[in-house]
């Protein structure tokens, strides 16, 4: 990479070039400045100036006239005429002749305000304004007009007022960070007993789950200043220029240390480096730099360096070895008491009804991230706002969980007669299924309201208690549960629509994991047949096994899935008198809530069938 030349090497230039111009307009358009100043007028307004007697002095040659006004403010000038009683009128009218009317500028004059006076000018401003560039570079190491200087955001202390109150639901996260910031407090704690803190932690997690307030939050309790970029900052179109901008971050860094940088998406500059020799890679290059640069840090100084990743397979090994990122801290999606806390905390900014149930949305929000349930409380405060009412309440609650889930509700859209009854059965029959099953999650809701998502209808089932394992019962349940839907139309219509297009996808899913990764087949035991690719950014899988084996897959997929399919149909078969009850009163009411689903069900009474 080429060395940094020295920023005032081009203000030589600039000056030659400056100096040129001056020297063309001074030649070609002074002249006509100063001949701007001489008006000219005829003859016969001169001569009546004379007898007006408001001439002052005059110069008659052979060629012009010049004279100028009885103030000898303006000069004027006029062509001769064949005039032989012109001076004596001159000299009636009381001009004074003279040689010398306009006054030529001295050369020396010329020359200091043709040249040496622009010049001054021009370098004191030119010095004036390298000396802000420099200031503004961190010392003139950065590239001219700023573009090697790192385009962080600086947050001072206490400007950025996030502290770990503010940050719910990932407990152990912040756990493992309190660390670094009684180190940032207390740094001879740990230099008396020789140990050294961490230089950099990676937080990984998927989008969403406060990673980026994580970092601010441990520069708040710190106290100290908080660097902030993104990796996507440091790629520039020009080779050296994301080098020169990591240097750039690490020695402001190194000024106000104690500190803290964030470096928010480090992917984009840390991937891992490809086999190919030579070449002059831009990112490549910027990776260099700051493995360098995090290898000669001084770690005892203070500084910490922080980084975000929602694809940590994708890092280069070398960023990740001890001394450089030494500390990974999951921040994952988090359980229902996190839920409930990060519910709490979003909506202390916002007017609530009291006696709100925040364990009830948490549990109908599961898999939510903390973006989301953020999005979910202001949701509330929204239809509160649209209802016109002052407070949210927990019905605003629970239908913003619905919002993010499965978008708003499209008013017009409407179905026919027809369609309408589809659906209707299409979703009792997931509901009856699920809930004749043992293992099952309770059904909390069921709707025939098109939403924007683009579903026609849903149902929302809501686990009792968090669920982090699921057995192979219950794994087939859920694949019954999804065939539901469609095994209703089939016994009731005798025919199939497209209804059912995401249920068979999600069906699908589930059956081929339990043979390519559960290990949940006997054909294959426990032998992985898919590897998960972006955990944290929706799990693309890829198979990993031979032509013959994917056939043999494709086989008992299909044949898991018919059998849970034939379950379903069986199970809406023996109840086929709920079946028509709940879906004409879902008919009717186009929404029915998990109390009166099951109160429906449990009941003797039967209202009859379509």
């Amino acid at each position: 990479m080429q060395e940094v030349k020295d920023p005032k090497k081009p203000l030589i230039y600039y000056s030659l070039i400056v100096i040129a111009i001056l020297g063309v307009l001074n030649g070609l358009i002074m002249p006509y400045l100063a001949e701007s100043r001489v008006q000219e007028v005829d003859y016969s307004t001169f001569l009546q100036m004379v007898e007006d007697k408001e001439v002052g002095k005059v110069n008659v040659s052979s060629s012009q006239i010049t004279f100028t006004n009885k103030d000898d403010t303006q000069c004027y000038k006029t062509g001769v005429m064949n005039d032989p009683d012109l001076v004596n009128r001159l000299d009636e009218s009381g001009a004074q002749f003279t040689t010398d009317i306009v006054k030529e500028m001295s050369p020396m004059m010329s020359l200091l305000i043709g040249y040496v006076i622009p010049i001054v000018i021009f370098i004191a401003l030119g010095n004036y304004m390298m000396k802000k560039i420099q200031q503004k570079n961190s010392g003139g190491n950065s590239m001219m007009f700023g573009m090697g200087k790192s385009n962080a955001k600086i947050y001072v202390k206490s400007t950025t007022g996030i502290h770990f109150d503010d940050v719910a639901g990932e407990d152990e996260a912040k756990e493992l960070l309190q660390e670094i910031v009684d180190f940032l407090h207390n740094p001879q704690k740990y230099t008396e007993i020789g140990a050294s803190m961490p230089k950099g932690a990676l937080l990984v997690g998927p989008p969403g789950t406060g990673k980026t307030l994580l970092a601010k939050a441990v520069a708040g309790e710190a106290d100290v200043p908080f660097f902030s970029i993104s990796g996507s900052e440091f790629v520039e179109m020009f080779v050296g220029m994301g080098a020169a901008k990591v240097r750039d971050l690490f020695k402001q860094a190194a000024e106000k240390a104690p500190c803290i940088v964030f470096i928010d998406e480090i992917d984009a500059i840390g991937k891992k480096r490809d086999g190919q020799i030579g070449g002059n890679d831009e990112r490549e290059q910027t990776l260099n730099q700051l493995l360098t640069e995090m290898d000669g840090f001084d770690g005892s100084k203070g500084v910490v360096i922080l980084a975000a990743t929602n694809r940590p397979e994708s890092l280069d090994p070398a960023l990740l070895r001890p001394g450089r990122f030494d500390r990974r801290v999951p921040v994952e999606l988090p359980d229902l008491k996190g839920r409930e806390e990060i519910l709490k905390v979003h909506a202390r900014k916002i007017r609530t009804s009291p006696n709100i149930d925040f364990n009830a949305v948490a549990r109908a929000a599961s898999g939510a991230s903390g973006a989301e349930l953020a999005n979910i409380v202001n949701e509330a405060a929204l239809r509160a706002v649209r209802d016109g009412r002052k407070m949210a309440s927990q019905a605003d609650l629970e239908e913003s969980v619905e919002v993010v889930i499965a978008g708003y509700q499209k008013k017009n859209r409407v179905l026919s007669n027809k369609e309408k009854l589809i659906v209707s059965y299409h979703e009792i029959g997931h509901a009856l299924v699920a809930a004749k099953q043992t293992d099952s999650a309770p059904v909390h809701k069921i709707t025939i309201i098109p939403r924007t998502s683009g579903a026609l209808g849903y149902t929302m089932q809501v686990e009792q208690d968090e669920h982090f394992l699921m057995s192979k019962p219950e794994i087939e349940n859920k694949i019954a549960t999804f065939t539901g839907g469609r095994a209703a139309e089939e016994l009731v219509f005798d025919s199939v629509t497209t209804g059912a297009s995401n249920d068979i996808e999600q069906a699908t899913k589930l059956a081929r994991a339990m043979i390519t990764r559960f290990g949940m087949s006997d054909e294959f035991g426990m032998v992985a047949m898919e590897t998960v690719n972006n955990q944290y950014l929706g799990g693309d899988t890829s198979l990993a096994c031979s032509a013959e084996t994917q056939t043999m897959i494709d086989k008992k997929v299909v044949e898991i899935v018919r059998e849970q399919h034939d379950k379903a149909k069986q199970i809406l078969r023996d109840n086929m008198g709920k079946l028509h009850e709940l879906s004409k009163f879902l008919y009717e009411n186009e929404t029915i809530t998990g109390e009166e689903f099951m109160r429906i069900l449990e009941g003797d009474n039967w209202a009859g069938s379509f």
